[in-house]
């Protein structure tokens, strides 16, 4: 794969790094990573991996842009609002890097199109807002084995991590949360959220994306990354695979 020189001069910090190189760089234009939501979690990240170089983009979200949203999503602002936040983040993202292709998708994901919107990426980022379609993407990703990235605010708390459930010796999604798609959803109109939590989780999950395309440094898969930014603290946790879970077989 070559670039252009706008794309070396672009990406030249990248090209520098001995861990990404010009292979790395090459991996990152052909990749096509699936992004779900658009919101707190999904604009910072759609933002790095655009700026990034990821070839194709697919944003998948039937929300539009409320005035409520601007506190956090970065990619939005006024003139946004009520405009479809597929449709607002592509515009965004083409300001960022025209070298990038963006797949808008209005609509929302569930069991029964999962398999076609998933098709083809080489990373599934979920940043969604629901436990229902978390299991869902999750599933999907796990049945496709497609490397999945979920990662979750809440007040002053995130939490992040790597799925790849089909390898015999690591978890799936739902070995960490269980089966139970009832569970209550607390959303943030009802707890709040502080809008810079999302952007440090939102650009975390972007870096194990990355991370996933190119394969630079340690793998992150059977652990929980877990902020506390009330106490300044970051924890890493292990996460076992459930013998008992459906990857399991």
């Amino acid at each position: 794969m070559t670039f252009s020189d706008a794309e070396l001069d672009r990406y030249a910090r990248h090209l520098v790094l001995r861990e990404v190189g010009g292979a790395g760089q090459a991996a990152l234009k052909a990749a096509r990573v699936v992004v779900i939501g658009a919101g707190g979690i999904g604009s910072p990240a759609l933002q790095y991996l655009a700026a990034a170089g990821v070839g194709t983009l697919a944003v998948i979200d039937d929300d539009t842009v409320d005035a409520s949203n601007l506190q956090r999503q970065t990619l939005f602002g006024d003139a946004d609002i009520s405009t479809a936040k597929v449709t607002a983040a592509a515009q965004a993202l083409a300001r960022i890097n025209p070298h990038v292709t963006v797949e808008p998708v209005a609509q929302r994901i569930d069991a029964n199109n999962a398999a076609a919107l998933l098709a083809g990426a080489n990373v599934v980022l979920d940043g969604c807002d629901n436990f229902a379609t978390r299991l869902t993407v999750a599933d999907a990703a796990l049945a496709a084995r497609i490397p999945l990235v979920s990662a979750a605010v809440g007040q002053f708390e995130g939490q992040l991590g790597v799925f790849r459930g089909w390898e015999p010796h690591l978890p799936c999604y739902r070995c960490f949360v269980g089966n139970d798609p009832a569970r209550a959803d607390a959303s943030c109109a009802d707890q709040g959220v502080l809008g810079a939590l999302t952007g440090v989780m939102g650009s975390l999950a972007a870096l194990e994306t990355l991370r996933a395309i190119v394969g630079f440094g340690d793998d992150p898969a059977g652990r929980l990354l877990v902020a506390d930014l009330l106490a300044f603290r970051f924890r890493t946790l292990s996460l076992p695979k459930d013998p008992g879970c459906r990857c399991a077989g």
